[in-house]
């Protein structure tokens, strides 16, 4: 990633998200929530069934370009890079850590 000063429970985010849906889920709370595509994922189950769909059906890689503080938000826009019409693109993560962990995340372009 680049030199962005990601905050732990975002930098692990992103980490996970080039494996699999278990490690995307483990990091968010019990009951996180993920808004993505006009679907909202709530749950570890549901967030980790989440990154796999998106897993199987392309093959991507996020890159995090910049990090913004919003309202207590953390926004951070990735180049988006993979085998989907688009690519690459830039997306925006809008955060809201709890406790260390993720709370919810909205991913949108």
């Amino acid at each position: 990633m680049k030199d962005l000063d990601l905050p732990e429970p975002i930098s692990a985010y992103f980490e996970a998200d080039r494996h699999d849906g278990h490690a995307v889920a483990r990091c968010f709370t019990r009951n996180g929530v993920v808004l993505d595509e006009g679907r909202t994922h709530s749950g570890a189950a549901a967030i980790e069934a989440w990154k796999n769909e998106a897993s199987a059906k392309y093959s991507y890689t996020a890159e995090p370009r910049t990090l913004e503080v919003q309202d207590g938000r953390y926004v951070v826009t990735s180049q988006v890079s993979g085998d989907f019409p688009g690519s690459p693109l830039d997306l925006r993560y809008t955060f809201l850590l709890e406790r260390g962990k993720i709370a919810s995340l909205e991913v949108a372009p």
